[in-house]
């Protein structure tokens, strides 16, 4: 084995959504991203938290398209975005618990047991997505 992995964190996470203006919005104004880029003939726009930059693409027909299923379907089981601490956790868990089209899968609590808590829910458009709040 290594002693040293290749890689060197995400660069960006890319991610097909069935409305993007509302997963843009969501990105945006409910998680304070800000926009970098955007190709509108794609169409995608590139968002970014400062440390991890999000792609998001407009599914070409949604009414068509397959949503994912965690337990028959090859792909992204979920993603995960660190936070400083448990108190904005239990900050973003309120603001999240109010905001149209996201659906919390349960609140913060502990990880595995240990002082890391960690909450999950769906955003705008059914991806799955973990807010983490490493141990103090």
């Amino acid at each position: 084995m290594s002693d040293t992995a290749v890689t060197q964190g995400a660069h960006h996470i890319g991610l097909t959504v069935p409305d993007l203006a509302a997963t843009r919005a969501f990105f945006l104004d409910t998680l304070g991203f800000s926009q970098v880029g955007e190709v509108p003939d794609y169409p995608a726009v590139f968002l970014t938290d400062g440390t991890t930059m999000i792609t998001l693409w407009q599914a070409a027909d949604p009414a068509t398209a397959v949503a994912f299923d965690r337990k028959n379907v090859i792909g992204l089981h979920h993603f995960a975005l660190k936070v400083a601490d448990a108190d904005v956790l239990a900050t973003l868990h309120h603001k999240l618990s109010q905001t149209a089209g996201v659906d919390i899968e349960f609140a913060p609590e502990p990880l595995g047991g240990g002082a890391t808590s960690h909450m999950m829910c769906a955003i705008p458009g059914g991806i799955r997505m973990e807010f983490i709040a490493p141990a103090a």
